[in-house]
């Protein structure tokens, strides 16, 4: 029948690299050349078929009206979103000669590549990008907007020691999630919870908002945003003070634990519980709970990061099975990030990083607008929408609009940051590319491979910087050309046998698997393979001292903590141009109560930096005091097209500069028309 080999349809198998610790692997269907339908697959052991609905909506991002189709340059007033296709030869040569202009007129730093996690994979950041931006002496950027302070604390305490993985979930007697929602992120740690529950263990959650976990949870502990260091150094006060500490552990294991317990002396159970705004018999509840129970494991999320204290809060936590001696079982420890586990060095980029000027990306802001030496003449925007998820939002997109900066936003949609680009190009997302996806909860690496054509013109990153290599005279090494030689570039210098058990379609593995027990398989990476319990180079930059708490930023002008959690529509920011129900504020009865604001009012939620006009919804599920916006959110879901980064400060937090969103204080008033 003609036209029928057209309808017929195939499954090919691919692998998730968005910014979520699992990394699904993925069965896309597909019909007559377009993908139908986006599906799981069983080829990951720990995924096992089942994904988020936020990747099974992929593919409306993949053929959304926002859709990058080809080059564009700008027509119209910056942020209007306006622009004119040209072709791909004149575009590159366009982004070239101004990347050369502002080399040779400020200086290479006058050039600032900004790029975070909006795809995790190996080849999409770092490999053909990083070598351009090298060659040209470019700004550095600090990617710290997420994962710094706690990645900070990691290595200087276990070197990034691989942590327990979700299979050893089971094992566990007592399970601790702390600042972490694995409901809406990272789903797949969920049934493991459920499995150690329904063997016996108990749960308790740390989190100031009642999660779907803490609904289930034998102790829920909903503390005020920014006060876990307090509760983490009261449960060390705990083990100290009544001989619960390992001493044999800490003696053979660690250094550090004197000076650990004289920073924790003065947090008794009811000094914290007053900080975090919870009762003094809960803490103890949960010091004594954790105390006697074995195996015991903590997954410390990155939700406790986002403060002033968010990198002694990251130390205390991972410190607390170290003093509880908590290791050398299956199912105890803790479970952070296993993005380390595979000791990969990215050998590829084939160029040293020169020695020009760091910009923290949590004050893009600041250096758009107060003109450094030199100053950012280029802005080259990849794998990250800034103007909707770094801190003091507004005046990111004052920077922006400046007639003298050059924008290029490299994407494949639309996005916020793009409409006030002056030149836009496409970017294959991660169904039409090859890529290599790391997960970082469970330890998997799998290949990801396109499963339908490239949309219109866009094109991958190895390509598109690999073509602006050649455009600007850089690439003299004959280095790789396009994506599938700096494919197998990557894969030729994977350690060990992981190169070639990924291209012969085998699961890699590291040399301890995939379920390593801390202190048995794995060890700490520090140079005497013990745990610091002081590290004395976070205390020496540390604002305060490392495990010094710093004061509530609240005050009465500014009386409510604004967090923005994520949520399960986005992935970051990712995805959030698709259809959503109407954004609302969650606010507590009692505040609303005393604000005399009722469900569906509109509101407005201000402080010195903006204000967000979004209806409310009154719900007990956050905690008195604090207000609640989705993280991820576009300028479009609010009706004054500002979101919660516009009222988040760019300040930094004590340890490993990281983003302070929770510091956020606000207020919430009617909207008055």
């Amino acid at each position: 029948m003609p036209g029928s080999h057209a309808k017929r349809e195939h499954v090919v198998e691919t692998a998730c690299p968005l910014d979520c610790p699992d990394s699904c692997s993925l069965a896309a269907t597909i019909e007559g050349g377009r993908l139908s339908k986006l599906d799981g697959s069983r080829r990951n052991t720990v995924t096992d078929g089942y994904i988020c609905a936020k990747v099974r909506r992929f593919g409306e991002r993949v053929n959304s009206p926002l859709r990058i189709l080809r080059p564009a340059v700008r027509v119209g007033p910056k942020g209007n979103a306006a622009f004119s296709p040209v072709p791909w030869e004149a575009a590159i040569d366009l982004v070239a000669g101004r990347l050369r202009e502002a080399r040779d007129t400020w200086g290479g730093e006058s050039i600032l590549p900004f790029s975070y996690g909006g795809s995790n994979g190996l080849l999409t950041q770092d490999t053909t990008d990083a070598r351009l931006f090298r060659r040209l002496g470019a700004s550095r950027l600090a990617r710290t907007v997420c994962a710094a302070p706690t990645g900070a604390a990691a290595q200087e305490l276990y070197g990034k020691m691989p942590s327990v993985t979700y299979h050893d979930f089971p094992h566990a007697k007592l399970i601790v999630v702390w600042g972490a929602n694995p409901s809406v992120s990272g789903i797949h740690l969920v049934p493991f919870i459920q499995g150690a529950r329904k063997a016996g263990a108990k749960l308790v959650v740390v989190d100031p908002r009642v999660t779907a976990l803490a609904r289930q949870s034998d102790l829920h502990v909903p503390l005020k945003p920014g006060t876990d260091l307090a509760v983490a150094l009261a449960i060390h006060r705990h083990l100290f003070e009544t001989g619960a500490a390992d001493q044999g552990f800490l003696d053979a294991h660690t250094r550090g634990a004197g000076r650990l317990r004289e920073r924790a002396a003065e947090w008794t159970f009811d000094r914290a519980a007053s900080v975090a705004g919870v009762q003094a018999s809960m803490v103890q509840e949960f010091a004594e709970l954790y105390a006697a129970s074995r195996p015991a494991l903590i997954r410390c999320g990155w939700g406790l990061e986002r403060n002033r204290n968010g990198g002694s809060a990251a130390a205390a936590v991972l410190a607390l099975p170290a003093v509880a001696g908590k290791f050398g079982v299956r199912g105890g420890g803790y479970a952070l990030s296993n993005s380390a586990a595979w000791s990969i060095e990215r050998t590829w980029i084939g160029e040293d990083e020169p020695a020009t000027r760091v910009v923290n990306m949590n004050h893009l802001g600041r250096v758009l607008t107060e003109d450094p030496k030199p100053p950012v003449k280029v802005l080259f925007v990849y794998n990250c929408n800034p103007a909707a998820t770094v801190p003091n939002q507004n005046l990111i997109l004052r920077g922006l609009a400046r007639n003298d900066l050059f924008t290029v936003v490299f994407d494949q949609v639309m996005t916020d940051t793009a409409a006030f680009a002056d030149v836009v190009l496409p970017a294959t997302t991660f169904l039409e590319t090859y890529d290599l996806a790391k997960a970082y909860g469970p330890i998997s690496l799998q290949l990801v491979q396109p499963v339908v054509d490239a949309v219109g013109e866009s094109r991958s990153n190895p390509e598109v910087f690999g073509q602006l290599l050649t455009a600007l005279g850089l690439d003299g090494d004959a280095g790789p050309q396009g994506e599938l030689d700096t494919l197998l570039q990557v894969l030729a210098q994977l350690p060990g046998t992981i190169g070639g058990d990924l291209r012969n379609r085998q699961t890699p593995a590291p040399e301890f698997g995939t379920a390593p027990v801390q202190f048995v398989d794995v060890f700490p990476r520090t140079v005497d393979q013990k745990v610091d319990l002081f590290p004395e180079v976070l205390d020496r930059s540390s604002k305060a001292g490392l495990f010094r708490y710093l004061p509530d930023p609240g005050s009465d002008r500014w009386p409510l903590a604004l967090i923005s959690p994520a949520s399960d529509r986005t992935i970051s920011s990712t995805l959030g141009e698709l259809p959503r129900p109407e954004v609302a504020l969650v606010m507590h009865p009692l505040d609303s109560r005393a604000r005399g604001l009722e469900e569906g009012a509109s509101v407005r939620v201000f402080n010195e930096l903006g204000e967000v006009r979004c209806r409310l919804s009154i719900e007990p599920t956050v905690r008195p005091g604090t207000v609640a916006l989705p993280k991820g959110l576009w300028r479009s879901s609010t009706a004054n097209r500002s979101t919660a980064t516009a009222l988040a400060p760019d300040t930094l937090s004590d340890v490993g500069e990281g983003a302070c969103f929770n510091d956020a204080r606000v207020e919430v008033e009617r909207l008055v028309n």
